[in-house]
């Protein structure tokens, strides 16, 4: 419990000039008034709002003082940024990125062809969404690390959303084309949330809920790839644990083959190694790497000379040799699949964008540069739109790739252009020599691939720091293993939405004390020393006031309120005389927050308690002065600070 300072408080209160009340009070300090900013016409005040919302960076200032054709230079490099890192462009870069880009190209090549197995397309659609996309980001895109190219969680997100649309077995060519859409659809999404500047709408899905949701999506995968791992040929086509696992264990007598087992088995264990030695000794990073290639190399060749297809072990088979066939024709542009493509691809996109930019601004970070994220989100939508009319489906940032990119040195774009023309070859010369490939080791591949996806430091922190963190994260999470990856994304969205409303419709207010030999008061609770006023009750409200909360906060501050006066009476101590509330957490305030202030100022009067306020900031006391608050209470009752505020009722208490 704090201490009470004595009445004789107001003889020694100092205010911010320091200046040292008089014991009789003949003379009063000085007071400094609170200032009240220039008025605004209409105009000027929306154009401040807008910039402020969507132009915070100030994209234009790099066009100021520059002439017409200087204008237009930059205007073009703004668009393909290769424009202007490119003449700094230099042999000692295109080295580090020719050995980045063939090392994730390694990486990439079996992944792509797994990956498509998640989305339920064939896997050369895989290799070709690690073609072209990554050329166009490459030309577009502001990041030097990120690696372009289908991830685990998008494909399986986009597989689920589709199949529960077309079945992809009965009718591959319909469903085909309304993954093209949805890519489509997903490009357009992203180009548009950067053209109008409206990223910040990804920022709505938390940090805890995309930890939670990525955590689900990796067992989810994981479990889905049992199937491939065990031989099991008839499976669930739901993605919940109980599903899946009744499946697995219902096949267990007659459906699993031991030797797809070995293989899976085999070399999961060696993928798994390989991280781990790659994780431990950053040295050898390209061991990770070079690892799925390695094994699909190892297992392909083992199949072909041992016929193990012969004992039911299941391979890839026919896989379509040569370049992305053009797609614009299969993309739904009318019918019942447009509006199913759309909405979709909208999700897709959105899920997509939020990897990338995250996966772009860490590495920024630890390369110290700046990321543009509208730059980035044109850049991705674009890439997406033109890989739909490529038979491409979405791709976006991959994390495991895009780290491998920067444990291996890479300068620029350029090792994305590299791993293009990698893939190209492959499609061109080598695809024929993936149909012997075991589908057990692109189980194996994925199931490593996705481990990297639990964080569980992330989530002990998380729990640490925020309990309601942590609901959303776990709610996210057991959305996705236990329903469905678009229930458990649902989950996600809706806690994050209700932490912001809870903390805007429930903001947290404060009592202050006075921290002892200083002129400084701060709340209660975090400082026990800190003493009380008596007579005065000093409440801090760390938020703005909108009519979300306006009820919440005068209701609160009345409780306080109340409380006060019953301990006040309950210790025969002198009764409240004032009210002061601190106002600097205050960032705004609308018409509801005003009204609820005019109607604690009327409950004040009623129990004879003065309402002063203390450091209103420049929105605020402009709107106090535009709706007649002030004359309401008096503008001698607003103080700059709450020393100020204190100082000045502190000897009108002593005379009561």
């Amino acid at each position: 419990m704090s201490h009470r300072v004595g009445s004789d408080l107001g003889a020694r209160e100092t205010d911010i000039t320091n200046t040292a009340s008089l014991p009789d009070h003949s003379k009063a300090p000085y007071i400094h008034k609170v200032g009240v900013p220039p008025k605004q016409n209409l105009l000027q005040e929306f154009t401040a709002t807008v910039k402020e919302t969507f132009f915070a960076d100030d994209p234009l200032r790099q066009f100021k003082d520059q002439p017409r054709s200087r204008k237009f230079i930059i205007g073009i490099q703004s668009v393909f940024p290769i424009l202007e890192w490119g003449r700094h462009y230099n042999l000692t870069k295109f080295k580090g990125d020719l050995i980045a880009g063939l090392t994730i190209a390694s990486l990439c090549i079996p992944q792509d062809i797994a990956y498509s197995d998640l989305a339920n397309l064939d896997p050369q659609y895989g290799l070709y969404s690690s073609f072209v996309p990554p050329l166009i980001y490459a030309f577009m895109g502001s990041s030097r690390d990120i690696a372009i190219g289908p991830v685990a969680v998008v494909s399986l997100l986009l597989g689920t959303l589709l199949r529960d649309e077309i079945d992809p077995k009965k009718y591959p060519h319909e469903y085909r084309c309304l993954a093209f859409t949805a890519t489509f659809f997903a490009g357009i999404t992203q180009v548009m949330l950067g053209f109008f500047r409206l990223g910040f709408l990804i920022d709505f899905l938390s940090h805890a809920a995309v930890v939670g949701f990525m955590a689900g999506a990796a067992i989810t995968i994981g479990l889905q790839q049992l199937k491939g791992l065990l031989g099991i040929n008839h499976f669930t086509k739901k993605t919940d644990v109980v599903s899946v696992m009744r499946s697995v264990w219902s096949a267990v007598d007659h459906g699993w083959n031991w030797q797809t087992i070995v293989i899976g088995v085999t070399f999961l264990a060696f993928l798994l190694l390989s991280k781990y030695i790659g994780k431990k000794n950053r040295r050898l990073f390209w061991l990770p790497a070079i690892a799925p290639l390695t094994s699909v190399i190892l297992s392909t060749f083992f199949v072909r000379i041992t016929h193990a297809e012969k004992h039911n072990v299941a391979i890839v088979g026919k896989f379509e040799k040569g370049v992305n066939p053009p797609s614009v024709e299969e993309i739904f542009f009318t019918g019942t699949y447009l509006a199913k493509g759309f909405k979709i691809g909208v999700v897709a996109g959105m899920i997509a964008l939020t990897e990338a930019i995250a996966i772009g601004r860490t590495f920024a970070t630890m390369k110290d540069y700046q990321l543009d994220g509208n730059k980035e989100m044109i850049a991705l939508g674009t890439m997406n739109v033109v890989g739909s009319m490529t038979s491409c489906y979405v791709a976006t940032g991959s994390f495991s790739r895009s780290a491998v990119n920067y444990m291996a040195g890479c300068q620029t774009a350029v090792s994305n252009i590299v791993m293009s023309c990698v893939v190209l070859l492959t499609l061109e010369l080598i695809t024929p020599l993936f149909k012997y490939t075991p589908k057990a080791i692109l189980a194996s591949i994925i199931i490593s691939a996705v481990v990297g996806l639990i964080d569980i430091g992330a989530v002990i922190l998380i729990w640490k720091i925020d309990k309601f963190d942590f609901v959303a994260c776990m709610g996210a999470f057991f959305g996705v293993v236990f329903i469905s990856v678009e229930i458990g994304l649902l989950i996600a969205v809706s806690i994050s939405f209700a932490k912001i409303l809870l903390q805007v419709t429930r903001p947290r207010t404060a009592i202050l004390g006075k921290l002892p030999r200083t002129t400084v008061y701060r709340n209660i609770l975090q400082y026990p020393e800190a003493t009380k006023i008596p007579g005065v009750l000093i409440v801090r409200v760390d938020s703005a006031i909108y009519f979300s909360n306006s009820n919440y906060i005068r209701e609160r501050i009345l409780r306080w309120l109340g409380d006060e006066e019953e301990y006040m009476k309950e210790n025969h101590q002198p009764r409240i005389q004032y009210l002061i509330v601190e106002m600097s957490p205050v960032t705004d305030i609308d018409t509801s927050g005003i009204h609820s202030l005019e109607e604690l100022h009327k409950s004040l009067q009623k129990r004879d308690i003065q309402l002063l306020l203390a450091n209103p900031g420049p929105v605020v006391i402009d709107k106090l002065h535009a709706s007649k608050f002030t004359n309401l209470i008096g503008e001698d009752k607003i103080f700059l600070t709450v020393s100020d505020a204190v100082v000045t009722c502190a000897p009108k208490i002593e005379q009561a």
